[in-house]
């Protein structure tokens, strides 16, 4: 009988993904463990592996897809010895909404959720009415499209409201260039009228028509709204500050750096590592929880979780966006293994290839501002955690010492910690810990 495929939860939280693109067709022979398609989720971009061996008899969501439902019909296979055409007629279940369905906001949302969600119905014509502003697209036209060299702007959209998805893209690719939308002109005119609610219309009407456009939320915005939302209506945190001085690190850090050996790659011979400031921050947040295994904890309603290893995540700026990998057993690794595997999550971050177990979780994270110049900043705690620290610039400032006053390089490092889990006397004694590690770096080598 037919083997349906459908939309897998690639994590814990996934309620729906964008079925980006397929990599078999209709036709093809498949067998376990062969890559059906790539499935974008709010922040990664997936593979998903066949579990069955057959023929793929029917392609139900088409590439290009978005918000297609968790275990929603995609594909129909015709297992070994079954007529292909009578499995793609016979398939089961209802087929997930197709690139032309119009997409479906969540009628039960939150109300501030949906204030702040503007439908796609508004944001087609609010661009098109601000003259040079971006064309309503998913997210994989506009890499496409970026990739290819095309205007955006001068493709025509045959998705929902005019929406540019891939097959629109490809149309343009294949026909040498792209051909100017014609229905931009008349949708404009019905831009204030179709705004998503009365909270974004009272926004708009602040601005005169014409002078802005309108970004609509993807599934990475909308997730770091609605999770810092829910941190701070919901944590109640307090925030700790401490100097800690860094000629020691700074001095440690050049010598380990100089004496690193070569590695043979195809661009020549380089380092094998090279540490940076952030590396010794990471791991000195690690032991210091290590030696505070109390302040090592998540809150639940009905007990704490205390982590038997410090699980680092580490804040990634990208583009439109923030992620946080985590560098696990953090404690454990030495600081050129952790400077070698953040370079190598924040890439993978950037591209959208971190897998969700890769940055889901933590025990506790990392956000550095210090080389934009900023000198302290607090950070919302990251839910399941229950603490953060923000790290400042390393700067020169006077200092006491004996009674002598000289010159010294100073960071300043601000907690945020979940009061329900860590008390303020555990908080200070964790950003303690943490202080004695970086103006002590050696004792982070043995």
């Amino acid at each position: 009988m037919p083997i349906n495929i459908t939309m897998p939860a690639l994590s814990p939280t996934m309620e729906e993904g964008n079925l980006s693109k397929w990599l078999v067709k209709e036709g093809d022979k498949v067998k376990s463990g062969d890559v059906l398609a790539e499935i974008e989720t709010d922040k990664a971009t997936m593979e998903v592996e066949s579990v069955d061996e057959g023929t793929v008899a029917k392609l139900v969501v088409a590439a290009g897809t978005e918000g297609v439902k968790v275990n929603a019909l995609i594909a129909i296979l015709a297992a070994d010895g079954e007529d292909v055409s009578a499995a793609a007629a016979g398939g089961g279940a209802s087929p997930a909404p197709k690139a032309e369905a119009a997409p479906a906001p969540k009628a039960e949302a939150a109300p501030a959720q949906k204030a702040s969600e503007p439908a796609p119905a508004v944001a087609a014509p609010a661009l098109a009415s601000s003259g040079d502003a971006r064309p309503f697209s998913s997210p994989l036209a506009r890499r496409l499209a970026k990739e290819a060299g095309l205007d955006l702007s001068a493709v025509s959209g045959s998705g929902p409201h005019g929406r540019v998805v891939k097959a629109d893209i490809e149309k343009a690719v294949a026909s040498g260039g792209a051909k100017p939308a014609p229905a931009a002109a008349p949708q404009a005119a019905a831009a204030p009228a179709m705004a998503k609610g009365p909270a974004d219309d009272t926004v708009l009407k602040l601005f005169p028509e014409g002078s802005y456009e309108l970004l609509p939320h993807d599934g990475m915005r909308k997730t770091i709204a609605s999770r810092l939302t829910e941190s701070s209506q919901t944590v109640p945190s307090y925030f700790v500050s401490m100097d800690c001085e860094l000629d020691a690190l700074m001095k440690l850090r050049a010598e380990i750096n100089k004496s690193s050996p070569m590695k043979k790659t195809d661009k020549g011979d380089v380092p094998a590592f090279k540490l940076s400031v952030n590396d010794f921050i990471i791991k000195a947040m690690a032991l210091a929880l290590r030696d505070v295994p109390m302040a090592n904890a998540s809150w639940t309603s009905t007990a704490r979780v205390l982590h038997k290893h410090a699980d680092v995540g580490v804040a990634v700026s990208i583009p439109d966006g923030l992620i946080t990998p985590i560098v696990r057993k953090a404690e454990t690794k030495t600081l050129s293994v952790i400077s070698n595997e953040v370079k190598d999550l924040a890439r993978r971050a950037r591209d959208k290839k971190l897998k969700p177990e890769e940055y889901q979780g933590g025990t506790t994270s990392v956000s550095n501002l210090g080389m934009f110049g900023v000198s302290n900043f607090t950070s919302i705690v990251n839910l399941p955690q229950a603490s953060i620290v923000s790290i400042g610039a390393g700067v020169e400032k006077p200092i006491v010492k004996n009674g002598e006053i000289k010159v010294g390089t100073v960071m300043t490092a601000t907690f945020a910690f979940d009061h329900r889990v860590i008390d303020g006397a555990l908080g200070a004694e964790l950003a303690s810990a943490f202080k004695r590690y970086i103006e002590n770096p050696m004792a982070m080598l043995v």
